[in-house]
């Protein structure tokens, strides 16, 4: 779109780009059970939204739960998904911890208790069994940011990165909303058959919330980066789950709030 632009008192007129935002409607058998703002992509980007949801949300554990996951025919516009799980699978629709409808960066809305949670998902074992340099670490974002390509054009994204403890970027995704994007990351990861994520590294563009820990624990991630800060809740989680958590990674410096163990200084 054209914007005016004002700088050091002079107005021009140029082309910019902005962020798509628009509606998800993630249904299971039928049931519509989440409705988020996201970032369109392709097909693949709404499916693997999708079942990083799902993952996250204890209504599945594997790629072997699913039987397809594909946009709803009969929505012209395309932002309707139909997850088709296996027919074994329980699913209890009470038990969702978000609200139906979400923002894309809603962060806790309607959250169980951190009790719930974490019954669910049980604490990592020995801090040690996951380890990764500083050095590496520190390195990090610039890889990331790098292959941000939609970042570069509009400015408006948030993005998740997954990387092995080598350093080696394995996925990134981008999204309007951050809870969006780790959803993306991991929903691969379970499509792809890599969970659990045991030896594996989240980095976050954003900060480190309590709900993005909740996720990666899911997805058993021992060690969680973000560029910015923690919450205390999400400090708190971390050290509850034997995580590792480290915020503020960025220009070569970077503060570990908890599983100081697995990051070799």
């Amino acid at each position: 779109m054209k914007v005016t632009k004002w700088e050091n008192g002079a107005a021009r007129e140029e082309e910019d780009e902005l962020a798509a935002e628009e509606p998800l409607e993630i249904r299971v058998r039928g049931r519509a059970i989440s409705v988020t703002m996201r970032t369109p992509g392709n097909d693949g980007d709404d499916a693997e939204l999708a079942a990083g949801f799902l993952l996250t949300e204890g209504m599945i554990r594997s790629s072997a739960d699913v039987r397809k996951i594909a946009l709803c025919p009969r929505n012209e516009m395309g932002n309707v998904i139909d997850v088709l799980l296996e027919p074994e699978v329980v699913v209890d629709f009470d038990k969702l911890t978000r609200h139906v409808f979400a923002s894309s960066s809603c962060g806790l809305c309607g959250k169980a208790t951190i009790e719930s949670i974490q019954a669910r998902y049980p604490a990592l074992e020995a801090a040690r069994q996951a380890m990764v340099d500083a050095p590496t670490l520190a390195a990090l974002p610039a890889i990331m940011r790098a292959t941000q390509e939609q970042f570069a054009r509009t400015g408006g994204l948030h993005a998740a990165a997954l990387f092995d403890c080598g350093g080696k970027m394995l996925v990134l995704r981008e999204d309007v909303g951050r809870h969006n994007a780790v959803d993306k990351v991991l929903g691969h990861a379970l499509l792809n058959d890599w969970l659990p994520l045991e030896r594996h590294i989240l980095l976050v563009s954003g900060r480190a919330s309590f709900e993005i820990m909740q996720k990666a624990l899911a997805a058993r991630l021992p060690i969680v980066a973000a560029v910015s800060a923690p919450s205390s809740l999400a400090v708190q989680f971390a050290e509850e789950s034997n995580q590792t958590l480290v915020g503020f990674l960025r220009q070569g410096r970077m503060n570990v709030y908890s599983g100081r163990g697995r990051v070799r200084m």
